[in-house]
């Protein structure tokens, strides 16, 4: 019983990673606009919130920075005054 628990545990955090590894690759090497980006963004949140229901706030702590950096990175002019050069 047990090892089920942990098994069907593992599962979701093997499709979580699969989800959000897609999801990163996609925003780095698609032609989406930026609303289609964020959509994507939001529609992760929304499969890792099915497999992980209470982890909102670990979920914008971990894959939050990572998305926001890829988007950013994506649909900044360089050397706009964004601050980086």
């Amino acid at each position: 019983m047990r090892e089920d628990i942990y098994g069907d545990e593992e599962k979701k955090i093997r499709r979580l990673r699969f989800l959000v590894d897609l999801a990163g690759a996609v925003l780095m090497q698609s032609d989406l606009t930026l609303q289609e980006s964020l959509g994507l963004v939001e529609d992760t949140k929304k499969a890792a919130l099915q497999l992980f229901p209470d982890k909102g706030s670990v979920y914008d702590l971990i894959y939050g920075p990572r998305f926001s950096r890829i988007i950013h990175e994506r649909f900044t002019i360089p050397g706009s005054l964004s601050g980086r050069n």
